[in-house]
């Protein structure tokens, strides 16, 4: 351990090093198992494991003194690296966890001391520049503790072999020093309105500590509230350590440690508005409590979490208002509506009603405005607060119940507004891209959750409202971009994210089935027709390679033709010869990509345009006629696609070879000649005994397969393109 132990010492030298030499004496302890135990050896690495963690703390312990004096880089500022030690540390401290937790104690007790002491006589108007510094010491000191804490904590294991180890005490005995700083730290935050923060290493170690100890302790605390007389009669071995555990950390029992952790989330939301790497990591912990069933029930009887739901606004919490917060209020929205919806709605701890009330609020002064006012750059906060806002409470509406509260809460009042917003700040992209989430979030009809009465109209409604945001922002927007040249570098950010959204939004709605379709044909009503005119025209002004370099751009664009050519194709061949061969053209390409999944969703596009050629050919029908035109036009569109998909088969990668299989019996019924042209082509490409075996081969392919597009058909020929791949590639040359 000598020379681990100086690297240590030498941490500025060494830093990129330090997790490489925990790692080692990692391996070397998890090895331990699986070697002969001579006693001289394994007491050799036991006192050796105990040297090297202590040498490791007192050097990290003394290394802020260092950064503070002499102005090295900070290792707490290194997020990466940190984390990479806290992750090697688990295995050696919990080998010799008597010894290791000892050490730990006793680097810990006194430092709080001091901290105590330095935080009793400081002043927080007039501090010194003395005063500050040793405090900034004792708080760096501490953070390495707290994380370290964290990370041993977090390496307790439930399993049946350490259950009866006692390590449970030295947890709680760490995480008792731990809660009592975090309430030292927070008492002097709160009694000063938030001037006596701590430095933010210090918050973001309790944070880190708080993950593990959920991570470790929270999943029991169901079990905890099993009735009395269930733990009276036979408590497992589980629960007697889980309850050994509070009880000697003496903090309360789990309700009463859980209510400390959601009061740091408050407070920290409260008191660190400015700081997004603060706000970002405890609106996760806090939306990660409330992701468990056990541990969302619990945080419903807290008057803390109680508290947060009827004061979710900016004047209780200021963060909300801080402009480089805006993405986290989504996730704030989420994690109550996530909790407020984890009960029944008997249990629920206040009506929906009144939870979103400050937002309607907020919707009906925005829509008051006329179009002038509604331009102001004063109103464009409020108008992204409250869109992700409602975008984070629809992302936590998982039931037909919940999702039609918050629909009878917007519609109809409310829907214009999003209309008019669009119209007014299609050019601005924080405003349309708030927008264009909110509004695919909330027409994506996840777990059926978009369920109306069948006598209801709502879902055509929807669909109406859907389709003019859409065609507001789309029609301006690309009116906008006719005029103005974009630079290149801010393409994506400018122009093509809003696009990529909006093909998102229509892509959810149309493919939502919750709306007839047929009926806006019927009644001769354009909302339809306009919202495909506007999605075509946006589609068609993005260059190929522009969609191909942007992945989230491409998945959108491709979803959208897919879409269209399943349950729309009418749209399509009612366009001009060029502008589908461009479409297609785009499709063929993104058959070719590496992306299996956006091949996928090309080959399925291309399913659909040979199924309806094969089952409509010859038929009196304006769409079949249409196509047959087209096809005319350019004889060979058949031809190369099933060219290309026969390639990918042979050829292509294992990944992508069942993409690539759906619509070649599709293709090959469609135009029996370009599977002739390609079989001919291939062969005459191979030498005789090659010819001879692909014959073979091709016959075996087609054997028993009838002129038919049924499941049980597609199945069997399916199975006889793997059988024909895997042979065929067996013998084929290039």
């Amino acid at each position: 351990p000598t020379s681990a132990q100086e690297s240590f010492q030498n941490w500025h030298e060494t830093r990129n090093s330090v997790h490489y030499l925990l790692a080692l004496f990692g391996r070397l302890v998890a090895a331990v198992p699986y070697v002969r135990n001579d006693g001289k050896s394994e007491r050799a690495l036991e006192e050796a494991v105990v040297q090297v963690v202590e040498s490791y703390l007192d050097s990290m312990l003394s290394s802020v003194g260092q950064v503070v004096n002499s102005g090295y880089d900070d290792p707490l500022d290194d997020a990466g690296g940190l984390l990479e030690q806290m992750e090697r540390l688990p295995v050696i401290c919990r080998y010799k966890y008597t010894q290791v937790g000892q050490i730990l104690l006793d680097r810990f007790d006194p430092i709080m001391a001091t901290y105590q002491t330095a935080i009793a006589s400081a002043s927080t108007v007039n501090m010194s520049s003395q005063d500050r510094e040793k405090l900034e010491v004792l708080e760096g000191q501490l953070s390495w503790l707290v994380y370290v804490i964290g990370s041993v904590v977090g390496g307790h294991s439930w399993s049946t072999s350490h259950l009866d180890d006692g390590e449970e005490t030295i947890d709680a005995g760490l995480s008792r020093r731990v809660f009592q700083c975090v309430q030292l730290v927070d008492f002097r935050c709160c009694q000063t309105r938030g001037a006596g923060r701590c430095r933010v290493s210090l918050e973001s170690a309790f944070l880190f500590y708080f993950q593990n100890f959920r991570r470790v302790y929270m999943f029991m605390w169901e079990q905890s509230s099993v009735s009395a007389s269930k733990l009276d009669a036979a408590p497992t071995t589980k629960q007697k350590v889980y309850k050994r555990m509070f009880e000697c950390m003496a903090m309360g029992d789990h309700t009463a440690v859980a209510n400390l952790i959601v009061t740091k989330v408050g407070n920290n939301l409260k008191y660190w508005p400015e700081d997004e790497d603060v706000v970002s990591k405890t609106l996760e912990l806090f939306y990660d409590m409330a992701s468990g069933y056990s541990s969302s029930k619990l945080l419903l009887t807290l008057d803390t979490v109680k508290y947060l739901m009827m004061n979710h606004t900016d004047q209780h919490f200021p963060f909300l208002s801080v402009p480089s917060n805006v993405r986290h209020r989504t996730l704030f929205h989420a994690t109550l509506t996530r909790l407020m919806f984890s009960s029944t709605a008997e249990d629920m701890p206040l009506p929906f009603e009144t939870f979103i009330e400050p937002i309607c609020n907020t919707l009906g002064q925005l829509g008051q405005l006329n179009q002038q006012e509604l331009r102001q750059e004063n109103v464009k906060p409020a108008l992204i607060g409250v869109l992700r806002d409602l975008r984070g409470i629809a992302q936590s509406l998982h039931n037909r119940r919940t999702y039609l509260m918050l629909f009878d809460c917007l519609f109809p009042s409310h829907f214009p507004l999003l209309v008019r917003a669009a119209e007014v700040w299609h050019a601005d992209p924080a405003v349309t891209t708030s927008l264009l989430k909110f509004l695919h979030e909330f027409v994506y009809n996840k777990a059926n959750r978009v369920n109306f009465e069948q006598s209801s109209p709502n879902g055509i409604l929807l669909f109406r409202t859907t389709s003019a945001t859409v065609c507001a922002y789309g029609n301006n927007s690309l009116a906008f971009h006719a005029q103005h040249q974009v630079p290149e570098n801010e393409a994506y950010k400018l122009k093509y994210k809003g696009y990529s959204l909006a093909l998102d939004v229509l892509v959810a709605a149309l493919s939502g089935n919750y709306v007839c379709f047929g009926v806006f044909q019927l009644y001769q009503d354009p909302a339809l027709d306009q919202a495909l005119d506007v999605a075509l025209r946006m589609s068609l002004s993005i260059n190929l390679e522009d969609v191909m370099a942007y992945p989230k751009l491409s998945n959108s664009y491709f979803s959208f033709l897919e879409v269209l050519f399943r349950s729309h194709i009418s749209v399509v061949l009612k366009l001009n010869t060029d502008t589908l061969m461009q479409i297609l053209n785009a499709v063929h390409e993104g058959l070719q990509s590496s992306d299996a999944p956006l091949s996928s969703i090309c080959a399925t596009t291309v399913d659909h345009l040979a199924t309806f050629y094969f089952n409509n050919a010859g038929k009196p029908k304006d769409e079949a006629r249409s196509l047959t035109e087209h096809l005319s036009r350019q004889p060979g569109l058949f031809d190369s696609l099933t060219s290309t998909l026969f390639n990918l088969l042979l050829f292509g990668s294992a990944s992508n070879h069942w993409a690539v299989m759906r619509p070649m019996l599709s293709l090959m019924l469609a135009s029996e000649r370009s599977f002739i042209v390609y079989k001919e082509g291939l062969m005459a490409t191979q030498s005789s005994d090659n010819q001879r075996l692909l014959g073979d081969e091709f016959d075996k392919l087609l054997k028993d397969v009838v002129k038919s597009l049924e499941s049980q058909n597609r199945d069997r020929f399916t199975q006889r393109l793997t059988a024909f791949r895997v042979a065929a590639r067996a013998f084929l040359t290039l």
